[in-house]
Order: C-alpha cells, then sequence, then structure tokens
C-alpha cells in the first residue's frame, strides 16, 4: 500500500489507478470492514488524524478530482465519509523520499512522466498535506 504525499498529478496511469484503488482499501480498513492491513504504517497519519474517516475522504476526493482531469471515470460514490478541512502535516524528507522512489518507478514504466517531474524546484504535495521541516517520516518503511 501507497499512499502518496505528493499530488497525484505526478503519477503515471498505472500509479492514479493503483493510489485509487490502494486508498479505496485504506477506507475499508479505517471503516474496520478488513481483516488485513489494519497496522499498515501508511495508515498512520491518518489515524492520527480526529477524524481518519473525514481526512481519507478528502484525500480519495482529492485523487477523484485529478483522475476526472485525466478522463478517468472513478466511482465517486465509493467515497464514504464528509470532507474536513484539517490538514495533515508531512516533512520535505518525506516529499524528496517519495519524489526519488516515484522517479524510479517511472524510470522502467513510464520515462515519458518522468520529465513532469525531474525539472520540478518544489514537488507539489497532495491537498490534504501541509509541508513541514523534517527526515522521512517514522512510518515509511525504507
Amino acid at each position: 500500500m501507497r499512499l502518496w504525499s505528493i499530488h497525484p498529478k505526478y503519477l503515471d496511469t498505472k500509479g492514479l489507478v493503483a493510489l485509487w484503488r490502494e486508498t479505496l482499501l485504506a477506507q475499508a480498513v479505517l471503516q474496520g470492514n478488513t481483516k488485513g492491513y489494519k497496522n499498515h504504517p501508511q495508515l498512520d497519519r491518518f489515524k492520527r488524524h480526529p477524524s481518519p474517516l473525514s481526512a481519507i475522504g478528502t484525500y480519495l476526493s482529492a485523487i477523484h478530482q485529478h483522475a476526472l482531469v485525466r478522463g478517468h471515470d472513478f466511482d465517486e460514490s465509493k467515497i464514504g465519509s464528509p470532507r474536513t478541512s484539517s490538514l495533515i502535516p508531512v516533512t520535505k524528507g518525506q516529499v524528496k523520499y517519495e519524489r526519488d522512489w516515484l522517479l524510479e518507478k517511472l524510470k522502467g514504466r513510464a520515462p515519458e512522466q518522468m520529465g513532469v517531474i525531474i525539472y520540478e524546484e518544489e514537488m507539489e504535495i497532495h491537498p490534504l498535506f501541509f509541508l513541514v521541516e523534517g527526515e522521512i517520516e517514522s512510518w515509511e518503511k525504507i
């Protein structure tokens, strides 16, 4: 499971579809509708949010909005919770780690997408997050 901190616009089509599916799984986990993945580290920041289901709903909504821009037809009715305006912090170190991780993935899978990222001075992050100083997040598996 990979719930990116970076904006979905940087993902190739396979990555965007995977993010949608994995986030729907994360939503099911937070709703208590799964047996597995309950302690997955990628969920930690959502669990710490005052309203985890609203946070994951907000996260999904931004993915859905970006998917529409790219011509994908993701089912908005699968987003289960009301949205929140309470943002989650993400560290600069985490964003850099994710940028590097994504560039490696795109090298073999969608090299044309790398150009969108490689020249960016500062990566845009997912709208649910706000940037803070710091190293790679403690929940990240390195």
